[in-house]
């Protein structure tokens, strides 16, 4: 089955704590471009005939307004962390609208924390108006969601095991600090790929911008972009216009085609 053209949306490019930060008063957090307003991370893959929601953000309802987004066959987890996770509550909408159930896709650890986190949802004691999920377990074997070809990547949060997704020519990464080279291998030869870049000081579980652009360059993608950006990395402007050609800060809203 080849591949559908795909048409990916940044609905949002922030870190845990968004930007700009709650009662922050640095420069980045007062600034008035537009692009340096990040919702907390992540994307929405679209083909003619399906639509992706990679994570549920605790800014979900709002990412999906503010696209006027009207469909969505499924929800990919990459991970159990909170800014992942807080906004599934919304997708009973699409419930309403689709008459059907949500197709949602993690693996065991993520799905042992919606359990806990969103008990309601999968109580035998079912309520009206909740969310009517199908949760659908996922380990290392590439699947299909309609017509899109799913590869997960495992990569590295620390100690955390994190899923990034391969679709078709496109790769998407986040929340990282460690790729194995069994699971480079599976992005080499994107088109594009996304990157987590928190900013330049050292983190503990996620990549620097240094550390992102060395790991761009290696495994030679010809578009790159960074997500998962903290208010301590700078102006948008100001480090886009820093990094080597073909690489750029992600912001929301940005769309590209593969």
């Amino acid at each position: 089955m080849s591949q559908p053209h795909l048409h990916i949306t940044f609905l949002g490019t922030g870190t845990s704590t968004g930007v700009p930060m709650i009662a922050c008063p640095c420069e980045v957090c007062a600034s008035t471009n537009p692009k340096d307003k990040r919702l907390r991370s992540s994307i929405l893959v679209k083909s003619e005939t399906t639509t992706i929601v990679v994570d549920t953000t605790p800014d979900f309802r709002q990412q999906m307004l503010r696209i006027d987004n009207r469909k969505l066959d499924a929800v990919l987890f990459t991970h159990p962390h909170k800014d992942h996770t807080a906004g599934l509550d919304d997708v009973r909408a699409y419930n309403f609208f689709s008459n059907r159930a949500m197709e949602v896709y993690a693996n065991s650890l993520t799905e042992e924390a919606l359990k806990r986190e969103f008990a309601y949802v999968f109580s035998d004691k079912r309520y009206p108006g909740i969310p009517e999920i199908n949760l659908n377990t996922i380990d290392e074997i590439p699947f299909f969601i309609g017509d899109i070809k799913v590869t997960p990547i495992q990569v590295w949060h620390y100690k955390m095991p994190v899923y990034g997704f391969r679709f078709g020519n496109f790769t998407y990464i986040t929340d990282a600090n460690r790729i194995e080279e069994n699971e480079k291998q599976k992005i080499r030869g994107s088109e594009a790929l996304v990157l987590n870049a928190l900013r330049k000081e050292d983190h503990i579980s996620h990549f620097t911008l240094k550390q992102a652009v060395d790991l761009a360059q290696e495994l030679e993608v010809p578009r790159v972009y960074f997500t998962h950006i903290s208010h301590q990395l700078g102006k948008h402007d100001e480090i886009d216009a820093m990094l080597p050609k073909g690489i750029q800060l992600a912001y929301d809203n940005l769309q590209i085609s593969i």
